[in-house]
């Protein structure tokens, strides 16, 4: 109560594409009673039975919406129930004395004065602590928690308390992130850490040689959680392998990489490469919690940096804002919420989820032209020229120029064509891309003849 529900529940819900429903309005709806004159005709217990019986049929209700509940409905133990069978349960956490602040005017029943009101938060405290799934204090914070990003700087030290569930952990490592941040990693995951695998840095771990071996070297059970610890490239595979090991066991991501934090590790994407072009091959497997630890990038190469730059010019061109020009941990917690919100309204990439490949659909086909030698910040930095060329906005594409400072690369160019022509937008042998109509207003599916695209295309190789 007096937590700010009323005012986040509607805003967050537009941030995730579905409706708002408040128990205690449908209550009075229903009734056609203020809360506060059921409170006085039928007494508390009166008004919990009736709020008990909406509650249920609001959650069981398809499709899914976000629900505000009031501050005494979790002392129903069938709601409680009802929270772990049909819902995500957020508490939004505030403290005794903002909340009295907002509502010591109100007629709400139960907030006649601060000494009983203190009281009744300290009574329900334990009850919303322990149902709880996630918790914020704002609209950012509620969208992450309701993706399973974790960002906070220092978050590694907590890794054995922030991968879910009380199962043994395998911690699958990027071989050049090992002697950096394993030992610390493993330490962190304490007794619940079984089996720790090394596999190849970067774009060499994401093969079909390297998946089946680490299927074959794990010894986990259904109750257990594979741990990535590093880039884009690791948390793909480690995802990939978590999704299709026992026909699927959960995973969480631990990005060490700039790329990896702002958008990698988000989403739920795994993949490996094959010969014929970059993530073929893979599924949708979300993590059960992304671990986005910014002081882990301190220890990145500026090149690093810059790959990851690329990917946040491109979010902050999505967004409409100039997200490369704050702070680090504010540019990856801004980046991740961006993505994570359109990750959870378009959860398997068939409607507006498209728009994060701005630029991709020529950066993969860089990549698989160099081999996967490229790295994928640089082929984004290209993919994002081209794509603000053909949407006519010369001059973005010169502000990205002058961030990421992209410059023409030596490719197979029949190989990159190819694997173009075998991107999975490509439909009816017409080039779908996303364009941008102006900062913050992507297009999806713009539709391009061949030589069209293969003339930008080649415009980007040296």
């Amino acid at each position: 109560m007096g937590a700010g529900k009323t005012m986040l529940g509607p805003v967050l819900a537009e941030r995730l594409g579905r409706r708002f429903l408040s128990v205690d309005a449908l209550v009075e709806e229903r009734t056609g009673t203020r809360v506060a004159d059921l409170f006085v005709e039928r007494g508390e217990a009166g008004f919990r039975e009736l709020e008990e019986r909406v509650a249920a049929e609001a959650l069981a209700a398809r499709p899914p919406a976000v629900i505000e509940l009031g501050g005494g409905a979790l002392a129903s133990e069938r709601t409680r129930a009802l929270l772990g069978e049909h819902a995500f349960a957020l508490l939004l956490e505030t403290t005794p004395e903002e909340a009295w602040g907002r509502v010591a005017a109100s007629d709400r029943p139960l907030a006649r004065d601060l000494e009983s009101f203190a009281a009744l938060y300290a009574r329900r405290r334990h009850l919303y602590e322990t149902t709880a799934d996630g918790r914020a204090r704002d609209v950012d914070g509620a969208v992450l928690a309701c993706a399973g990003v974790h960002v906070e700087p220092g978050s590694v030290a907590s890794l054995r308390e922030l991968v879910p569930g009380g199962g043994d952990v395998e911690l699958v490592v990027d071989a050049g992130v090992d002697r950096l941040h394993g030992p610390a990693a493993r330490a962190a995951a304490g007794g619940r850490l079984t089996a720790s695998h090394v596999v190849p840095a970067g774009e060499g771990a994401k093969t079909l040689a390297e998946l089946e071996r680490l299927w074959a070297a794990l010894r986990l059970d259904r109750e257990g959680t594979l741990v990535a610890l590093g880039g884009g490239s690791a948390c793909d595979l480690t995802g990939f392998a978590a999704a299709t090991y026992l026909r699927g066991v959960p995973w969480v991501a631990v990005p060490t990489t700039l790329v990896g934090q702002v958008d990698a590790a988000i989403g739920g994407k795994t993949a490996v490469d094959i010969p014929d072009g970059k993530n073929l091959v893979g599924a949708f497997h979300w993590p059960a919690r992304v671990v986005t630890d910014p002081e882990l990038l301190a220890t990145l190469p500026e090149e690093e940096r810059g790959n990851g730059l690329a990917e946040v010019v491109k979010t902050g061109l999505l967004a409409g804002e100039d997200l490369w020009e704050l702070d680090l941990t504010d540019q990856v917690r801004r980046c991740a919420v961006f993505k994570a919100a359109i990750c959870l309204r378009d959860p398997h990439d068939r409607g507006e989820r498209l728009q994060l490949n701005l630029g991709h659909t020529f950066a993969h086909a860089l990549e698989a032209g160099s081999g996967f030698s490229l790295p994928h910040g640089r082929a984004v930095a290209l993919g994002l020229l081209a794509a603000l060329r053909l949407s006519g906005l010369e001059s973005l594409a010169d502000t990205v120029a002058s961030l990421l400072h992209p410059e023409r690369v030596h490719v197979d160019r029949e190989r990159a064509w190819q694997a173009l022509m075998r991107d999975k937008k490509v439909v009816d042998g017409k080039i779908r891309l996303v364009l941008l109509d102006a900062p913050g207003r992507p297009f999806v599916g713009a539709r391009f003849d061949p030589e069209t695209v293969r003339a930008a295309l080649d415009s980007l190789i040296a």
